[in-house]
């Protein structure tokens, strides 16, 4: 055999598996196709190239122009006209998507991982192992015992509307225009739309988001989706529930994207945007893998099918992150990397989905581990429920953000942390107080009987923890 493990994919789950493997004394090697305007290689999958890093380096900047254009008047800093660079400020973002890409590189040069540009497509099963095909720049065949799958997803178009990346936009058009739309439809009120949309919102685009569900944000805790509503309505962002699109008619040469759609009441509506943007999930990408020559299929929403510890059911091969069951978490695809690699070194590693942490990371930010309050009702479980606002916290008062709250749920009996939900400045650092505590069944008592430092952020989550208990101290 070349190797003992081929990782498919050097996407959060892939380049992670692949250094952990390397680090535990196996011979590696990952391929990946994703390549960068010049042809080079750019590793990091849709995470690092159209997705979690680029969004976020637009995010900042977007909120930079935000704020001082609107708000830095109240800080005691008068500033003259603001002018939008847009073309700068993608530069930026492509700087830190190369950065990036570059960063995994040298990080497979350092744990002494074989790195190959191409496409990778199972040849066969051979004695002991599988090949492996790759095309493109690193053409070559490769053999090796064990093959994790980490190919990723990619996004779900609308029936009858193709991405075009120019007018008809998914993550990744979106993410690269070259002006701000005077006005932008968004087709999804999930992480990537709401993102985005406050992106374009701050630079100046008018936005309307039409989300199908007749619930703002499902997954979140009930009392954060309502005063998510509420921020992100106060802002501009024009969020409608309930939408049944009708028809979608594709931008002329110069002409708008029109459409026609159903509110939540019945009625008709017609919308014309410069920009539409699609966001309705994303789908397993295993297009060209040629998984049938080693017999291996899919279900029927084409996710590779694996146990709890991702295997699939053909021995020696193990798939992780967007393409398997659970959430298309870039942090989840990597903790699954590792216990992959773990377990092929003899380890016995384990991944809790209950103590994995999701982030929207707006303005304010929101972010969530563990049970939701509905979901406890729903379980029949007896509970307590504290919250802290962010009102009355100095540090936040200081920052000159004081939106939202943090609330924490505590199981009645036994005070074992159950969930804790965030929004507002930072919610995104927050959350790992909260993910560490419950890895180690901490109670709500536990973080309260913390000192934590003074002013921080963080003292809302130890003053959320005293109030399952009613007895918070500054408010």
């Amino acid at each position: 055999m070349d190797h003992d493990l081929i990782v498919i994919g050097a996407g959060p789950g892939g380049y992670i598996a692949a250094i952990r493997a390397a680090q535990l004394g196996l011979s590696v090697a990952c391929i990946d196709a994703w390549s960068r305007d010049d042809g080079g290689p750019a590793p990091g999958g849709t995470c690092t190239n159209v997705g979690c890093i680029p969004s976020k380096a637009m995010l900042q900047s977007s909120e930079h122009y935000e704020h001082v254009a609107h708000g830095m008047a109240e800080h005691g800093i008068e500033v003259g006209s603001v002018k939008l660079d847009l073309a700068r400020m993608l530069a930026r973002k492509q700087q830190v998507v190369r950065q990036n890409n570059d960063g995994i590189l040298y990080l497979f040069k350092k744990n002494k991982v074989r790195f190959l540009h191409g496409h990778a497509a199972f040849a066969a099963k051979v004695d002991g192992g599988f090949e492996i095909e790759v095309s493109g720049a690193d053409k070559a065949t490769l053999r090796a015992r064990h093959v994790i799958i980490a190919t990723g997803s990619r996004p779900r178009a609308l029936p009858g509307v193709e991405f075009d990346e120019k007018r008809e936009l998914s993550n990744t058009g979106a993410l690269a225009l070259q002006k701000v739309p005077a006005r932008m439809g968004i087709i999804g009120a999930g992480v990537i739309g709401l993102e985005m949309g406050s992106v374009w919102r701050r630079l100046g685009a008018q936005v309307t988001v039409l989300e199908a569900l007749p619930d703002f944000l499902g997954a979140a805790d009930t009392q954060v989706a309502k005063e998510a509503m509420k921020q992100f309505s106060r802002q501009g962002l024009d969020i409608q529930l309930g939408v049944k699109i009708a028809e979608v008619k594709p931008a002329a040469r110069s002409g708008p994207v029109k459409l026609r759609y159903t509110d939540a009441k019945g009625a008709e509506q017609a919308l014309e945007v410069d920009a539409l943007m699609v966001s309705i999930g994303r789908l397993p990408h295993t297009e060209g893998l040629q998984l049938d020559k080693v017999g291996l299929g899919t279900d029927e929403r084409g996710f590779v099918v694996v146990d709890a510890d991702c295997r699939t059911e053909v021995p020696g091969i193990w798939a992780v992150g967007d393409v398997v069951r659970g959430p298309m978490l870039a942090h989840k695809a990597e903790e699954e990397g590792v216990a992959v690699a773990e377990r092929l070194a003899g380890q016995k590693p384990h991944v809790d989905f209950n103590t994995v942490p999701w982030v929207i990371y707006t303005s304010p930010e929101i972010a969530w581990v563990g049970q939701t309050e509905q979901a406890l009702k729903a379980a029949g479980r007896a509970y307590k429920s504290g919250s802290f606002p962010f009102m009355a916290n100095g540090r936040a008062r200081a920052l000159g953000d004081t939106t939202g709250f943090v609330k924490m749920l505590s199981d009645a009996a036994t005070d074992q942390i159950l969930g804790v939900h965030v929004i507002g400045p930072m919610a995104s650092e927050l959350i790992a107080e909260a993910a560490v505590a419950m890895e180690f069944k901490a109670s709500a008592e536990d973080i309260a009987r913390i000192c934590h430092a003074h002013p921080t952020l963080s003292e809302a989550m130890k003053e959320a923890a005293l109030a399952t208990d009613s007895r918070a101290l500054n408010f």
